[in-house]
């Protein structure tokens, strides 16, 4: 987990990069889309939305976990957002590369709007879920078209140490590229942060699940 020193577009929050250990867990395959968003009683959704592939945006952290609860009690299941360990392991899909499918990546691989020297590329929207192909575990969209919320708190860097003050609650961690990004914030280990209550046009979630009692 975190950047490698062989990548020229590692920052400072991506350090150190270390070995972690993840439960077993359960990761939608795509984000969730304006279509499931409109069957959440809780939600203000507009007709067009019933039929959307799209994935869903402008959802505030504290309305992503309302939704996850609302899911448990559907499907009597414990939803709830991944970690931020838990959705880097699922973006490598066991690949220590840069991007999920290699050291490179290509607007046939993710949706994304630029190269890195700013020239155009990208279709320059959103694009319905898993129009791009899965990573290894068959996850789509995991990098590019939307970033997505995790359950953590943002901790700039990954050791903190002893006596630093404890993360803001309000400062709330978000992976994955998206849409309108460059190929740099399209990388497994990027990472960064958004106030809890960011209503943003690229940023939207996945839902996790702990697996079923044996």
């Amino acid at each position: 987990m975190g950047g490698s020193g062989d990548d020229k577009f590692v920052s400072a929050v991506e350090l150190p990069q270390r070995k972690v250990d993840v439960a077993g867990f359960l990761l939608a395959r795509v984000p969730v889309t304006e279509a499931d968003w409109a069957r959440y009683p809780g939600a203000s959704a507009p007709d067009h939305f019933r039929n959307s592939r799209l994935p869903l945006v402008r959802v505030g952290w504290h309305e992503a976990n309302a939704y996850t609860t609302w899911l448990s009690d559907t499907i009597k299941m414990s939803c709830r957002l991944p970690t931020e360990a838990e959705w880097e392991y699922a973006c490598r899909a066991g690949s220590e590369a840069i991007f999920p499918f290699g050291e490179d990546i290509s607007p046939k691989l993710a949706n994304y709007l630029y190269d890195e020297s700013g020239l155009r590329i990208g279709i320059g929207r959103r694009a319905p879920v898993a129009s791009y192909p899965p990573n290894a575990f068959g996850l789509h969209d995991m990098t590019g078209n939307t970033s997505e919320w995790t359950a953590d708190p943002w901790v700039p860097l990954r050791d903190r140490p002893p006596g630093a003050a404890m993360p803001d609650p309000d400062k709330r961690t978000i992976r994955g590229g998206a849409w309108d990004h460059l190929p740099r914030l399209l990388r497994s280990s990027w990472r960064d942060w958004a106030p809890a209550d960011a209503l943003y046009d690229n940023l939207g979630f996945r839902v996790a699940a702990d697996l079923p009692a044996q």
